[in-house]
């Protein structure tokens, strides 16, 4: 009697359905646009990095790494890189990177000014907090659903699937990073006579710097798993590797994909990870984020004080020919 089995049944399913059908009829031409701009960022990033010749590439994407991270992390990039290449998947793993450097640009374009906005107001930040609950708690293959029902099956909407996933660590970092941010250093940069902007670009933001820095690594991390789960809606790269290799019972074909999307991963994990550390103390970060602000500040009142001056200065200028070219009689 109190069984759940006789229990009225809801049909979520269904109304789940019903909806994301009529979405994708009545707004068809919709998302065909604003699957185009992204379509063309993707296929332009991939052109370039099929374009470059393999040895340029690993030497010039080695020198990136040293330059962002370490000699270390530069040298093991070299490696790596030179052994997906002998391991015959090269073409797969460039268009991989290509996944991962659209959804990176992506992310950061909608992400940070959306953890902006979040900080700014936290009436927007309690909207948008639960929407971001949501998109972390679902399972990653929900999102495929949808996004095939909408976008269609293949790379493209793979790589729309990767920024829904990807972009909410983003947003959340940036939010605590810039709420992270002393109240006393904005207080002293509002006395100095800074403006909302310059308290944003020479304050805010290079304090939360880090933090954000630190959500951008979260993003490559799941941009790169999403990577694999889109190939089941026929987006190629490495995940298309491995997923071939399952479905021929070939586990050689599924290992050589899956160590190739391990030493990507390693690899922008470390570089992300050594961009984000801080390269010097948290006080001196203040310190110079203040004497941007005083400079800022004193420039401002500077160009007031000179035009008052220069003001008073033709002001009385002009009273003093008035007063020369009176003649006794007018006294």
């Amino acid at each position: 009697m109190f069984s759940a089995d006789n229990l009225y049944v809801l049909p979520v399913g269904e109304w789940i359905q019903t909806a994301v059908q009529w979405v994708a009829l009545h707004f068809h031409s919709f998302f065909q646009g604003l699957k185009w701009p992204i379509e063309s960022l993707l296929l332009f990033i991939e052109r370039c990095f099929h374009g470059v010749p393999f040895p340029v590439f690993v030497l010039l994407f080695s020198a990136i790494a040293w330059l962002l991270a370490s000699r270390g992390v530069a040298l093991f990039s070299f490696v790596s890189l030179l052994f997906i290449a002998f391991m015959g998947v090269w073409p797969e793993a460039m268009t991989t990177l290509a996944l991962i450097t659209t959804a990176i640009v992506l992310c950061v374009m909608v992400g940070v000014p959306g953890g902006i906005l979040c900080a700014r107001s936290d009436g927007v930040w309690r909207v948008v907090r639960p929407i971001l609950d949501i998109m972390q708690t679902t399972p990653s293959f929900v999102y495929l659903v949808p996004v095939v029902m909408v976008f269609g099956v293949g790379t493209v909407p793979g790589e729309i699937a990767v920024f829904i996933a990807a972009i909410p660590p983003l947003i959340r970092f940036t939010n605590l990073g810039i709420r992270m941010v002393d109240a006393e250093v904005v207080e002293a940069g509002r006395a100095f006579g800074a403006t909302n902007r310059q308290l944003l670009w020479e304050v805010q933001l290079p304090l939360a710097m880090p933090t954000i820095l630190g959500g951008l690594n979260q993003t490559v991390l799941i941009a790169m798993v999403m990577s694999v789960i889109i190939a089941m809606i026929g987006a190629e790269g490495l995940g298309f590797v491995v997923l071939e290799g399952i479905g021929r019972l070939d586990v050689g074909r599924a290992g050589v994909g899956g160590i190739s999307i391990v030493l990507l991963a390693i690899i922008l994990d470390r570089i992300t990870q050594a961009v984000a550390k801080p390269t010097g103390k948290r006080e001196s970060r203040i310190m110079m984020a203040v004497s941007k602000v005083v400079r800022f500040g004193r420039a401002n009142r500077a160009m007031s004080a000179g035009a008052g001056i220069r003001y008073t200065f033709e002001a009385g200028g002009l009273s003093g020919d008035k007063k020369a070219s009176r003649s006794p009689h007018d006294i």
